[in-house]
């Protein structure tokens, strides 16, 4: 049977929130089975949580922000660290913050993959549930789409468009079947990007505090500023195919299925995942007896427990 995982101990990190740019101490910890991953707000009046779950974002402006209306704990810019989760094949997990923002750490989800991996992850008796999808559930917006459909495993197709020198002759496009591409090697080093002309308008609307050269790949009008450059000559597009990766997994369960993005964000991506889970026709829930079952894709994601470089 191919069960549950969590982490297996304690972890700790401190960081800056990439949007306010508010110190932040966070904790990853073990859960129970079939408790998901549940953020815990240490710093608010009875440490109130709030579960990683579609139906609990209410903002995705820049990020992805989620809400619980009845404790009121609110936690933003979730998608990183759920992207690590995803890739790492980790159902359970409480994630402690004494303020309301994940940390940026290096704008990636590869810092939270080598805490997790450090930690340790440990099996769970029950097994683990997989969202297969049944039907094609597809939304557009003038010339943005998003399209889940029927797939024995796990890939996404990405594309990106941008009028910028930057962009101009680069691949903007990629297509991950992570039965064939390590989650960890080639999507999760890459890092989230910004524009020097759209910073004034986030610091208006009370954004982009934190960010810096640091945690974010900055873009003036013809150059990246970053001193190192880009890591990967795709990384601009991979970062989105990680920025779905953790909107995804907003589901609550792993996903077995092909998605599609052109030119998407945190908003389509989670207006998508709401569209499946209110189509009751469109996919089941699925467990797997024997790993000769399971399709290829969460072989490669769910990597040994042993720290890796990333």
């Amino acid at each position: 049977m191919i069960k549950q995982r969590t982490v297996k101990n304690k972890v700790r990190a401190t960081g800056v929130g990439v949007h306010l740019g508010l110190r932040v101490e966070m904790t990853i910890r073990p859960a129970a089975p079939n408790t998901g991953i549940v953020f815990c707000r240490t710093d608010m009046p009875g440490a109130p949580t709030v579960r990683a779950h579609a139906l609990n974002v209410n903002d995705t402006r820049m990020s992805t922000r989620i809400e619980d209306g009845q404790t009121g704990a609110n936690v933003a810019t979730v998608e990183h660290l759920m992207s690590a989760f995803a890739g790492l094949g980790i159902d359970n997990a409480y994630v402690d913050l004494n303020a309301v923002e994940v940390p940026i750490m290096d704008g990636s989800a590869a810092p939270f993959v080598f805490l997790m991996q450090a930690a340790g992850i440990e099996e769970q008796a029950p097994a683990k549930k997989y969202i297969r999808v049944k039907k094609t559930i597809e939304l557009k917006d003038k010339d943005k789409l998003v399209r889940l459909e029927p797939f024995n495993g796990f890939k996404l197709k990405f594309s990106i468009a941008f009028d910028h020198p930057v962009f101009h002759g680069r691949q903007n496009e990629v297509e991950v079947d992570f039965a064939e591409t390590p989650f960890v090697k080639e999507v999760a080093r890459a890092r989230t990007f910004g524009f020097t002309h759209e910073v004034e308008a986030m610091r208006q609307a009370g954004l982009g505090r934190g960010g810096s050269l640091d945690n974010v790949i900055v873009i003036d009008d013809f150059h990246v500023l970053n001193p190192d450059g880009l890591r990967t000559e795709d990384e601009f597009v991979k970062h989105k195919a990680l920025d779905a990766v953790g909107d995804l997994y907003m589901l609550g369960h792993p996903l077995i299925g092909a998605f599609t993005g052109v030119k998407s964000g945190h908003a389509m991506n989670n207006q998508l995942v709401r569209a499946l889970l209110a189509d009751e026709t469109a996919y089941e829930m699925v467990t797997f007896d024997r790993r000769d079952e399971l399709p290829g894709a969460f072989g490669v994601m769910s990597l040994s427990t042993a720290p890796q470089p990333v």
